[in-house]
Formats: C-alpha cells, structure tokens, sequence
C-alpha cells in the first residue's frame, strides 16, 4: 500500500514538475518576443533621432502605414510603448526567476522521492 502511494506521489510531483517546465518555457518565449519588439522600437527611435523635424514620418497601422502628424508624435508613441515593453520585461524576468526557483525546488523533491522509492523497492 505505501508502495502504491509512493508510486502515486511520485507521478504527482512528475506532473507537476513537467507543467512547471512547460510554464517556463512560456515565460521565456514571451520575454523574448517582447526583447524583440523592444529592440524594434529602440532602433526607430534612434533612426528618428538622426532626422529633423521637418522629414515626413510614417507609421504603421495594422498592415497600412499612414502618414504621421510629425516626428514628435510618433517618437512620444514608440517613448510609451518602450516604457510598456520594458516594465513588461521585467515582470517576466522576474517570474523566470522565480518559476526557476521552483523548477529546482521540485526536481530535488522529485530525486528524493526517486531514491525514496528505489531504497523501498531493494
């Protein structure tokens, strides 16, 4: 019966073990799509940054780009979506961190509970 029990826990913990690597997996994805689309918006703004007030700016809408009211407005657009991006960032660099935590937290449970059940089994 211990055995049974044992055998169960251990596949509670497995499961657990392999959501938590599906998790973070996830996070990762997600925070490098939006290190890339921060690195899109650093590099219009530094393009930006080389023109003079008076080159006409487009920006893009979907999949149509318009014309923009100015240079002004679309750099003070991309400044809030770079503010976004980087908080965005953050907060998943922080749940890596700590669904990383986690992750080694309960592999070493689940090694425990491996030689638990293999010494039981002897």
């Amino acid at each position: 019966m211990a055995e049974d029990e044992m055998s169960q826990q251990l596949k509670d913990q497995l499961s657990r073990f392999q959501q938590m690597q599906t998790q973070l997996q996830m996070i990762q994805q997600q925070r490098y799509q939006v290190e890339s689309r921060l690195k899109e918006v650093e590099e219009a703004l530094e393009e930006l940054g080389k023109i003079n007030e008076k080159t006409q700016v487009y920006k893009s809408v979907g999949s149509v780009l318009i014309k923009a009211k100015g240079k002004k407005e679309v750099v003070k657009e991309l400044e809030t979506t770079k503010e976004s991006l980087d908080l965005r960032k953050s907060t998943l660099n922080k749940q890596e961190g700590r669904t990383r935590e986690k992750l080694t937290e309960l592999q070493s449970k689940v090694q425990n509970s491996m030689k638990l059940s293999e010494s039981d089994n002897v």
